[in-house]
């Protein structure tokens, strides 16, 4: 299969023959979607710890006799309704990683990649490096490709001055072909690959089913 590839100002230059197994998958949202739940889980660090009434440190005495104080009856001040009692249902550490197995990823990873695609929001650049590391010139290429108020993940060969360049745009980031996952694809709304990052993820994901 052919895709377009444009130039920085958005002008059709050339057509890149793509692997379809890559970028021609079907689409398989269920797949996509538990791949990505468990890639976040995975990046959870599950430390969270507070402590439960029998953990607080002090003693169970009633803080006061039941009877003639007009207070509700106390039984001990641990509890969670005082100040620096214990928590109920108190959070402790535990793993959150989701074990996902390679095969499945990679496919998850064309099909979102495929997706994209089909739904134009992956666009093919000849290259992607500047004359200088100026965020300027990365503003202006969002621009002419009409990509403003879009969230923009470029990907690209190791440049520092192109990473220098995209880091002052919020809505913008930067990977390379190797490093591309299934939640950079989701959680940006358009693609924007360079010719030598298509071929990266085409010799990384070409034996993908």
């Amino acid at each position: 299969m052919k895709i377009n590839v444009i130039d920085k100002s958005g002008k059709k230059v050339e057509e890149l023959e793509v692997s379809k197994e890559v970028f021609g998958a079907d689409r398989n949202e269920v797949l996509i979607h538990e791949v990505a739940v468990a890639l976040n889980n995975n990046q959870r660090q599950g430390t969270k710890s507070t402590l439960l009434m029998s953990e607080v440190r002090g003693h169970k005495k009633k803080p006061y006799r039941l009877k003639g104080t007009g207070n509700a009856r106390q039984g001990t001040t641990k509890g969670p309704q005082f100040t620096g009692g214990g928590v109920v249902f108190a959070p402790k550490p535990r793993d959150f990683s989701t074990k996902i197995n390679q095969k499945k990823k990679a496919a998850a990873f064309v099909s979102a990649i495929s997706a994209k695609l089909a739904d134009a929001e992956l666009l093919v650049i000849k290259d992607l490096k500047l004359k200088e590391a100026k965020t300027k010139l990365v503003a202006d290429m969002i621009e002419k490709l009409k990509l403003e108020n879009k969230s923009v993940m470029f990907v690209n060969p190791y440049d520092v001055e192109f990473i220098r360049a995209v880091n002052n745009i919020p809505s913008a980031a930067v990977t390379t072909g190797e490093q591309l996952s299934v939640m950079d694809i989701v959680n940006h709304r358009v693609l924007v690959l360079s010719v030598d990052a298509v071929k990266t993820i085409e010799k990384q994901y070409g034996g993908a089913k």
